[in-house]
Order: structure tokens, then sequence, then C-alpha cells
């Protein structure tokens, strides 16, 4: 595989994050989780130290996607919302990581609706459910990018963040890992936004 990955989890989708570690071995994984609150309000060092101590040589942040990781969950999102973030954050000293979006089985039908007509084009299209409801911010904002988007749906070329379910990432981990990192040097980069509203 060649690429490092750092996995956003929260604490009850461990198992998931366990056999993610089997599948890909030990030695792709940056098993270094933020648990405890950077003592800081200067956004440029908390990103620093985020990627240094905890996201270092990693070039792809696997986001576990649970009922537990939404924007509106009553669940504390700091942890995953900074890990995302670092991962976006794109600086002299590190460059921002690929992001993936790993559906796990508990949420697939809350995100994955099926297909609809579109009133707009006519066409059909899949019908993703990605907002505050079913991930944080860092993840939606990148995931369908507003800044020029233009039409009735988001093209791959025109999302930063790339998404699976489980079993798809499990069944092909290389090839969804590819993509999140091959987006780090895409043209879509240059609409990442770290800090979502």
């Amino acid at each position: 595989m060649g690429h490092k990955c750092f996995i956003s989890f929260k604490t009850e989708d461990e198992y998931y994050k366990l056999e993610i570690q089997k599948k890909l071995g030990t030695e792709n994984i940056i098993d270094k989780s933020l648990n405890v609150a950077i003592a800081s309000t200067n956004e440029d060092y908390i990103m620093r130290r985020i990627r240094e101590d905890h996201l270092q040589d990693s070039t792809v942040t696997i986001y576990l996607i649970g009922c537990h990781s939404a924007e509106n969950s009553l669940e504390n999102q700091v942890y995953v919302k900074r890990e995302l973030q670092a991962s976006l954050y794109n600086s002299e000293e590190n460059t921002r990581n690929g992001v993936l979006g790993v559906v796990l089985p508990n949420m697939e039908a809350r995100i994955f609706r099926g297909k609809y007509t579109c009133y707009q084009c006519g066409f059909e299209h899949d019908w993703v459910a990605i907002n505050d409801d079913t991930v944080v911010r860092e993840f939606s904002a990148n995931y369908y990018i507003e800044k020029d988007h233009v039409g009735c749906c988001w093209s791959e070329d025109e999302r930063y963040c790339v998404l699976c379910s489980y079993d798809e990432f499990m069944n092909n981990p290389t090839e969804y890992i590819e993509k999140a990192f091959d987006k780090r040097t895409a043209s879509i980069a240059n609409k990442v936004t770290v800090y979502p509203k």
C-alpha cells in the first residue's frame, strides 16, 4: 500500500478501528489518537501540535462514521473535529492529508439512501445524506464543497473527501486510500475549508 493512515474515531467504534488495523497492518497505521485538549487559543499552534504529535508521517486520515460521530450528536466531537481540521490544514511544514470517510454498518441506511430522480436535471442521482446529523462539518463541508459549485449534484472531482462503506473499504482498502491520497494534489484541494461554520 505505501501510505500511512491515521484513524479518527469515537471510542464506541474502536472495534472497527482494530479491524482496519488488522487488515492494513500496524506498519501502515499511525496509532496516536488525540485524547487530551491542547492548552492554547492559537489555531496555528494547535494545528501544528496535532500534526507533529499525532498525525506526523501520515498522508491519509480515515474518519470512521458511526452513530456517535455526527455534528448534532449529544457526544462531544472536539477530538474528531480537531483531528480532521489538522488533517485538512496545509502549511509549509505540513501538507494536508487526504480524508477518507468510512461509513460503519450501523450508519449505512442513514447515509446511503438509495436513488432519486432530480427535479432540476431529470437524471437519477445517488442520495447520500452527508450533513450535521450524520458527520461533523469538517467532513461535510469538504464532501459537498459549496464554493463555486453550480449544478444539482457533485461529481467526484468536486469533492475533497472520499466516501465508502465499511464493507467496500475492507474489500479493497488500497483503492479508497489511493483515491483519498490523490485528492491532496487535485485542483479541488484549493477549495478545502479547515474551519467550517
